[in-house]
C-alpha cells in the first residue's frame, strides 16, 4: 500500500469562510480547572470515555476540553512514539494488503491509539483497513472520533496569522490539518516563538503558509532539557 487514504470530511473551508466563523483560543488554565470537576460534563475521565465510545453528541465545548485537556494528562508525551509504528511500516510498503495484513494493521493501529488516543496517523491506518474489510460500523465510529479532534482544532483559529493560529497539541497534527483542508506542504517549517509556520505549495487561495500554536508540546520539550 504505497499511499494511505486520508479520512475526508465534509468541512467548510476554514480559510475561505473565516469571516463567518468565531474562533476561540484555548484557555489552558481554565480548561485545567474545569476537567477536574467530577460532577461536571467537562470532567476529563468522562470526556475520554465518551470519546473512546465514539459519542457523536459531544458539543464543541466538550470537544475542546477533551483535546486541549489531554495536555494535562500524565500520558501526554507529544514527542514519544509507539513501537508499533515500526511494526506497521512493512504493511504500508505493500502495494496491496490481504485480509491478514488488514487485521494486523488494525491491531497495530489500536495499540498506537492505546498509547496515544489522538494519534491521527493511526486513525488513518485503521480507517483504511476497516474500509477495505467492509467494516462500515467501526469505520463510522472512528470517523466520529476524528471529527471530534478536528472540530476542536478548527474552532481555535484559521491559521492565517499568529493571532489567528490553529492550536494543536502535537506537531504531527499540523500536517493533518493541511491534508484535511486540501493543501500540500510547501517544504519549509520554521519556529517563531511558540508558533510553527508551515509554507504551502501553490494553491487557489494564494495562501503562502499557515501558523500553528504548539506551546504545550514546546513546554514538554523544554522540561525534557531542564
Amino acid at each position: 500500500m504505497k499511499k494511505i487514504l486520508i479520512i475526508t470530511f465534509a468541512l467548510i473551508s476554514t480559510l475561505s469562510h473565516s469571516q463567518e466563523r468565531d474562533f476561540e483560543k484555548p484557555n489552558y488554565k481554565k480548561i485545567k480547572k474545569n476537567i477536574k470537576k467530577k460532577n461536571s460534563n467537562l470532567y476529563y475521565n468522562s470526556l475520554m470515555t465518551r470519546f473512546r465510545n465514539s459519542d457523536s453528541t459531544m458539543n464543541l465545548k466538550e470537544k475542546r476540553h477533551l483535546y486541549y485537556g489531554y495536555t494535562f494528562n500524565k500520558d501526554y508525551a507529544p514527542y514519544s512514539g509507539s513501537n508499533y509504528r515500526d511494526s506497521i511500516t512493512p504493511l504500508l510498503d505493500k502495494e496491496k494488503l490481504d485480509s491478514l495484513d488488514l487485521t494486523k494493521c488494525i491491531e497495530f493501529a489500536d495499540a498506537m491509539l492505546l498509547h496515544n488516543p489522538f494519534d491521527l496517523n493511526a486513525m488513518n491506518y485503521k480507517s483504511y483497513a476497516l474500509e477495505q474489510m467492509g467494516n462500515i460500523t467501526d469505520y463510522k465510529k472512528l470517523y466520529h472520533q476524528a471529527i471530534t479532534i478536528y472540530d476542536a482544532i478548527f474552532s481555535s483559529g484559521n491559521g492565517k496569522s499568529r493571532k489567528e493560529a490553529f492550536y494543536v497539541i502535537e506537531i504531527s497534527h499540523e500536517y493533518k490539518v493541511l491534508n484535511v483542508l486540501g493543501f500540500q506542504w510547501g517544504g519549509s517549517q520554521s519556529k517563531i516563538e511558540s508558533y510553527d509556520y508551515l509554507t504551502l505549495a501553490e494553491n487557489e487561495w494564494e495562501i503562502e503558509g499557515l501558523y500553528f500554536d504548539v506551546s504545550p508540546a514546546l513546554s514538554v520539550l523544554s522540561d525534557m532539557f531542564d
